[in-house]
């Protein structure tokens, strides 16, 4: 059985003009989750474990040791993706006009993840890792066929003042809309959204500002969610333990797999 390989991923929030979610449309040709809507995020790196980074991030509250290098993970993949940076320079979080002056940095960085660290470094900025809020953590048993993520789920406030933009290789499209808006979508077939997405996104929508989403996530049981398959009266479910706030904890496992 092949390790899980360890991800992160981020949900960008705004509540102007009203409370809504950042998703990304992924490229029709990518091997996992061909153009579906997901958050901005992806593998964790070996450099987003490099030690130096202790010195490069504002951490203002207590952070668990083993989610250090998530965090920076969703970060940086939040700025190869979208551009959106979720740093300070002192007391200033980074503004449109710095952002797009690091726009250069998005490819490079992709193809390199070590240069995120160098990237920091050289502009005199800090990761504010203290601004994410650990929301899930999701990991398929080690039965499954496809390739395993061991995903790291994290929400976060969009800076008011930068504008997200698609990288144009994994990220084909930004879009900002409700978590509603994002689930009439999907149910209309406008939009495809993989099992985990769906779930993280009904699962928004108990909410009603950015605020509540932390709130309710500091408030509930947030542990590794693990889907398993159960058979029913001859029909095979996909299910997710009903004890962690989520609201839909099953699909039909026919349906799950062609999302």
């Amino acid at each position: 059985m092949a390790e899980a390989i360890p991800a992160a991923t981020i949900i960008l929030l705004r509540d102007e003009p009203q409370f809504e979610a950042l998703m990304v449309a992924r490229h029709a040709d990518i091997a996992f989750a061909g153009g579906a809507m997901v958050f901005p995020g992806g593998r964790i790196d070996a450099g987003d474990h490099a030690p130096a980074w202790k010195d490069y991030c504002d951490v203002t509250r207590e952070i668990p040791e083993e989610q250090l290098a998530p965090r920076i993970a969703a970060i940086r993949e939040a700025f190869e993706e979208t551009g959106i940076l979720l740093a300070r320079r002192g007391d200033c979080i980074v503004g449109q006009e710095e952002a797009d002056a690091l726009a250069s940095w998005r490819k490079k960085v992709e193809e390199n993840d070590a240069l995120f660290l160098e990237m920091i470094k050289s502009k005199g900025l800090r990761l504010t890792l203290d601004a994410l809020h650990f929301f899930a953590r999701w990991r398929p048993p080690g039965d499954v066929r496809h390739r395993r993520y061991d995903t790291w789920f994290f929400a976060a406030k969009a800076p008011e003042n930068q504008i997200a933009e698609a990288d144009g290789g994994e990220a084909m499209e930004v879009v900002w809309a409700p978590p509603s808006a994002f689930l009439a979508d999907r149910d209309a077939g406008r939009r495809k959204m993989i099992f985990p997405t769906s779930r993280n996104v009904e699962l928004l929508n108990v909410s009603a500002s950015s605020a509540e989403v932390f709130s309710f996530a500091a408030e509930r049981k947030v542990g590794l969610v693990e889907p398993r398959i159960v058979e029913r009266n001859g029909q095979k479910f996909l299910t997710i333990p009903d004890d962690m706030g989520y609201p839909v904890t099953e699909e039909i496992l026919e349906s799950a797999m062609r999302s």
